[in-house]
């Protein structure tokens, strides 16, 4: 069939899965006994395992070590060129050792050579200690946590402009002391002991911002608000004006509104360790200028966000969708659980539909022959609903079927509650 023939001949363009493979499998590199040295760079949530991965990275203050990297490197976020030819100088006078690599963090612009030099041996002596426990002990053995929360927060959070830190316990207290005169020792003066009556958070009104972090809707400057709504498969954020005006036009109190609303939207965000996709939803502009601005503003508002972000331009619909880097399982997911009474859809069925279903149900047990006597338990309010709405069908049901039926209503259950239970002629229980 020259038909046939010439189809054959015809080169079928390449698919997605017809790609060589530009790394190798896994299986061919690994073998059932190896010891790997791996590190946790994303937590496990929900059915999904946490994410390892061989290329190890130490976090300093101004410096991230990373042995398999074997050389020095500046961090993509250091744009200015004046900056980054400034930092490769001094990383070459420091001369790290070799065959470990290093990466210069944004906090490390304008830093001294000694600031620099300090974070250095801190790190290189940390990587050593991890060297030494993973000759000496067999796997599966965790070699290393990372520093707690307080120092986490000094080494990535603390800047010039922080006048004061206040620690109340004396333990982490003295923690906090020593890394700061190891790493950063001209600012440890600015850490101070808290010991006034008044619980720290409660004296400078931390406790009201922690309850905010938790609800759905936050409010703005001016009147208006934005919605967050946390789902499986992404994060939607909707900005409202509320009374939001001004003596402008309406097109220009929604550009306002936007941009006040783009900066709380990375700022929660970053309270909220939200990751993954998310949709906002600001409100309407027909000028592309204001578009623009408004997206302009949210990519600076994201700058100060250590997790990877994009920003999509406007879609048709006037919604910007953006990415921001899941390491961890947001707040809400580690603080609460989803509701055993709704599993976390927020909605339980209302007493009329449960009695509908009852209803159905009860049709479905009466084709059973051998069905005596039936017992249905539901919540009270479903019960009540049964005996003084649905009574004429409740009758009907027990002359047509020949079947004793007793609805029993009880308190404490949840609004979804159903029991069936069956019992024959003879007093037997029936499955």
């Amino acid at each position: 069939d020259a038909d046939a023939a010439q189809r054959t001949a015809v080169r079928r363009k390449p698919r997605l899965g017809d790609r060589p493979r530009v790394k190798p499998p896994i299986q061919d590199i690994l073998r059932r006994g190896d010891e790997v040295l791996v590190q946790v760079i994303k937590e496990g949530f929900g059915t999904k395992g946490p994410t390892l991965s061989t290329y190890i990275s130490i976090p300093g203050r101004y410096l991230v070590l990373m042995p398999p990297l074997g050389r020095v490197g500046i961090s993509k976020k250091i744009d200015n060129e004046r900056d980054r030819r400034v930092l490769r100088d001094i990383m070459l006078d420091l001369q790290p050792p070799k065959g470990v690599g290093f990466v210069v963090r944004t906090a490390g612009t304008e830093r001294t050579k000694a600031e620099m030099a300090r974070d250095m041996a801190y790190l290189l002596r940390l990587w050593k200690s991890i060297v030494r426990r993973m000759r000496k002990y067999s796997a599966p053995i965790d070699i290393y946590q990372e520093s707690d929360m307080i120092i986490r927060t000094i080494r990535d959070m603390f800047t010039e402009d922080v006048g004061r830190i206040l620690i109340d316990e004396p333990a982490a207290y003295e923690r906090a002391r020593e890394f700061l005169e190891l790493v950063m020792p001209k600012y440890a003066p600015r850490l101070q002991f808290y010991d006034g009556k008044e619980p720290l958070f409660h004296r400078y009104g931390l406790e009201e911002e922690i309850g905010r972090i938790h609800q759905r809707k936050v409010p703005l400057k001016g009147g208006g608000s934005i919605v967050i709504d946390q789902t499986e498969a992404l994060v939607a954020i909707d900005v409202n004006s509320g009374s939001f005006r001004t003596e402008k036009s309406a097109e220009e109190n929604a550009y306002q509104m936007n941009l006040i609303a783009a900066k709380e939207i990375a700022r929660q965000l970053r309270l909220r360790d939200l990751g993954g996709v998310i949709v906002n939803d600001f409100i309407d502009m027909r000028k592309e200028k204001y578009r623009r601005g408004v997206e302009k503003a949210l990519h600076e508002a994201m700058k100060r966000d250590r997790a990877r972000t994009k920003v999509l331009r406007t879609s048709p619909f006037g919604l910007v969708e953006m990415t921001r880097q899941r390491i961890r399982p947001s707040l809400r997911k580690s603080i609460f659980r989803d509701c055993p009474t709704c599993s976390g859809t927020g909605t339980v069925k209302t007493a009329e539909s449960m009695a509908i279903e009852v209803m159905r149900t009860l049709h479905l047990s009466a084709t059973r022959e051998d069905v005596a006597r039936l017992n249905v338990t539901v919540h009270d309010d479903v019960a009540t609903w049964i005996n003084n709405r649905k009574r004429r069908e409740i009758t009907q049901f027990e002359d047509e079927t020949h079947i004793q039926l007793h609805v029993d209503g009880k308190d404490g259950v949840s609004p979804e509650h159903l029991v069936f239970e069956a019992w024959d002629s003879g007093g037997r229980s029936l499955r």
